[in-house]
């Protein structure tokens, strides 16, 4: 009887270990570069939808690479999420991302925003476009990107630091799309247009604008929508440029995610990342963010919406990576700060 007992007993242990065991491994653990309150409503959504609790450690985007970098076969990560494709690029050039297959990714990913080797997908669009005074500036008067080199925008002209990830994506872009020559002359007509040093951030760039200190800038449209929020009667607006014929569009880049490559939740690392680009999770992704969803079949919030409607450069997003070392040099030899 006694050792029937303790058989029993050391059954029960062991199925108890078993049952912690399978629940840990349902786990998944998301190393985010997105901020803690853009992400916790997402993913207590699917914890409740799915049981599988998410873990998550934020933090810029540079530190979170080179800690799993540096965690090797070791990391507890399943999941990559962060800004920028360039920042992507990176970490699937370090081996630190494996490639998905998954029908679902790609019907609900538009080609030209996922890495051509299924290891990263975008799950928001950010457009980097012209914000402009609209006490100072008629729409008219504006056209394309390379149109802000012109002499009519002499010392009218603000941009954030060279220095910053999103302007050093979207020069690569511009290469991509233009070749270096091209590319450089643009960039150095700008800087001989700046009205002031270029500014940190993109808010700066347009609280100089309202503060009549220049006229035009450009910035990720998100940040116009955060300002927008707060002053809802600021007198300035959007305008997406390079829209005629001939031209390629506005140009995009994405929040996205990928698989890590040591995953140890990889299923559901990857199941949750398909539930990312679905139409249930597309609004609240890309709305807590005033971005858009990257998803087609997806609305923007009403607020983004009104923005108007723009056709994006379809240039894979990839190139902002593969392109930015060769865009940092490009500028620092047009001298942009």
């Amino acid at each position: 009887m006694i050792r029937e007992k303790i058989t029993f007993a050391l059954i029960a242990i062991m199925l108890a270990f078993v049952s912690v065991s399978e629940g840990f491994a349902k786990d998944i653990v998301v190393y985010s570069a997105r901020k803690e309150h853009l992400i916790r409503p997402l993913f207590d959504v699917y914890t409740k939808k799915t049981g599988i609790n998410i873990r998550y450690i934020t933090g810029k985007a540079a530190p979170l690479l080179q800690r799993l970098k540096a965690e090797g076969k070791n990391t507890p990560a399943d999941l990559l999420l962060t800004v920028d494709a360039g920042n992507l690029w990176y970490a699937a050039s370090e081996g630190l991302l494996q490639s998905v297959e998954s029908k679902v990714l790609e019907n609900n990913i538009p080609q030209h925003l996922r890495d051509i080797n299924n290891q990263w997908f975008g799950l928001s669009v950010r457009a980097r476009t012209i914000v402009y005074s609209t006490d100072r500036v008629k729409p008219s008067e504006l056209s394309t990107y390379e149109d802000l080199g012109n002499k009519k925008w002499k010392g009218r002209l603000c941009l954030r630091t060279s220095k910053k990830v999103y302007n050093q994506s979207l020069v690569a872009m511009f290469i991509a799309q233009y070749g270096e020559n091209m590319t450089e002359k643009m960039i150095k007509s700008w800087i001989d247009n700046l009205a002031t040093d270029p500014f940190s951030n993109d808010t700066k760039v347009m609280e100089a604008i309202k503060a009549n200190q220049c006229d035009v800038g450009i910035v990720n449209s998100y940040y116009f929508g955060r300002l927008l929020k707060k002053d809802p009667n600021i007198p300035l607006e959007l305008f997406w440029p390079n829209q005629g014929s001939g031209n390629e569009g506005v140009h995009v880049n994405i929040s996205g995610a990928g698989v890590t490559k040591y995953a140890k939740s990889r299923d559901e690392a990857m199941k949750l990342l398909e539930w990312l680009s679905s139409e249930e999770a597309q609004n609240l992704f890309a709305d807590a963010n005033m971005e858009y969803p990257v998803n087609p079949k997806v609305n923007p919030h009403p607020a983004v919406s009104a923005w108007g409607q723009f056709r994006q450069n379809m240039i894979n997003v990839n190139k902002a990576g593969e392109l930015q070392k060769s865009a940092v040099m490009l500028m620092d030899r047009a001298g942009y700060k």
